[in-house]
């Protein structure tokens, strides 16, 4: 029931290991945060559409379909035939995602016991993950926020029930909002003495 890559693979490991359902629940969600960042993206491509199909794309919209969206459509559309071009495109990879996981989730459910454990699969999630990171990582914050993650996530790898993820969310976020804001332009606040 969960359309979430990362997300399975990250609980999974917590599950097998008898965390506490509090460390699985937070793991999941700190995994899930960067939709948010997605969905706030994507927000101008879909706010024509009606609440169920927005809900729809939603549910749809995973990392490879939204990096291969944003690429191909770099602007929203300003016209119907616009729209329904980029809302084709985005249906039609998120629907050919959405079936290759969910038949591949239930063929691996299904053929769990004939696959021997030293093949080391749980390692093909990290490369897919690590393969859509390079292709995202296309500015200076980007590449920061992922040295920073990487970082900690090595640091604090001793941490029971994979804690380490945590850490490494936490540290790349707060170092990339101290960096965002002391970057931006000073406020227009007004000076003293003067207009």
């Amino acid at each position: 029931i969960v359309f979430a890559g990362s997300s399975q693979l990250a609980a999974i490991p917590l599950i097998l290991a008898g965390a506490p359902m509090w460390v699985i629940l937070a793991t999941g969600l700190c995994v899930n945060l960067r939709f948010v960042v997605f969905s706030v993206h994507m927000r101008p491509y879909v706010m024509h559409l009606p609440r169920w199909q927005r809900l729809v794309t939603g549910y749809l919209t995973a990392d490879l379909t939204y990096v291969l969206f944003v690429k191909r459509f770099t602007k929203p559309a300003t016209d119907a035939q616009g729209h329904a071009a980029q809302m084709a495109y985005l249906a039609g990879n998120g629907g050919i995602n959405w079936f290759s996981w969910t038949f591949f989730s239930v063929l691996g459910v299904v053929l769990a016991n004939a696959i021997p454990a030293q093949w080391g699969l749980g390692f093909a999630g990290i490369l897919a993950l690590v393969g859509m990171l390079c292709s995202l990582a296309s500015s200076r914050l980007r590449w920061v926020s992922a040295t920073v993650a990487g970082t900690a996530a090595v640091a604090a790898f001793a941490l029971p029930l994979k804690l380490n993820i945590l850490v490494a969310i936490a540290a790349a976020v707060a170092v990339c909002l101290l960096l965002e804001e002391s970057m931006l332009p000073p406020s227009n606040a007004p000076r003293r003495g003067g207009r």
